[in-house]
């Protein structure tokens, strides 16, 4: 899963968040683009996890456990599993998440970290394996409007979620 989020820096090289109609289980959108959650999306295929299908079907099971902030009135394929919110859902459904904290030890490789950017912006990367000039913190791999990028940037924002899938 690692591997396949670091990989995708230098490929996916913009940022589109439009609705894409898209195949079903397996769609995706150009790998040349997506947002942010499209990251971690394309890691988990990479580690066999189709996140589409995942987050369809638990969606189906469970729709009040989502939120409907975006007046949806049914599961979407196209477009659910792209949404941060839904996949903080999905996570925390499935017993994935741990404490938010300001302490860098606390968020190791492979951990997924949402943030809120402001003004109801979600954001959403995941930890590398690959520490920053600080010796305890490791980078992100997220795309936040610029194409995919590994960075330093665990504590830019208000950390919202901090999940531990793998």
């Amino acid at each position: 899963m690692l591997a396949g989020a670091v990989a995708q820096a230098g490929v996916t090289t913009s940022y589109d968040p439009a609705y894409v109609s898209l195949d079903y289980p397996g769609g995706d959108v150009p790998e040349s683009t997506g947002v942010c959650s499209d990251v971690v999306v394309r890691a988990f295929r990479k580690a066999g996890i189709d996140l589409q299908k995942e987050i369809h079907e638990d969606m189906q099971a469970a729709r009040s456990d989502y939120p409907t902030k975006w007046g949806a009135i049914a599961p979407d394929s196209n477009i659910d599993h792209r949404r941060v919110l839904n996949l903080m859902a999905y996570f925390r459904r499935h017993g994935k998440s741990l404490p938010i904290t300001y302490e860098a030890t606390d968020y190791q490789p492979g951990d997924i970290v949402a943030w809120d950017l402001t003004l109801g912006i979600d954001h959403i990367g995941i930890v590398t394996n690959m520490l920053s000039d600080s010796p305890d913190r490791y980078l992100i791999v997220h795309n936040i409007g610029v194409g995919t990028r590994v960075e330093d940037v665990l504590f830019d924002w208000t950390i919202k979620g901090h999940y531990r899938f793998f």
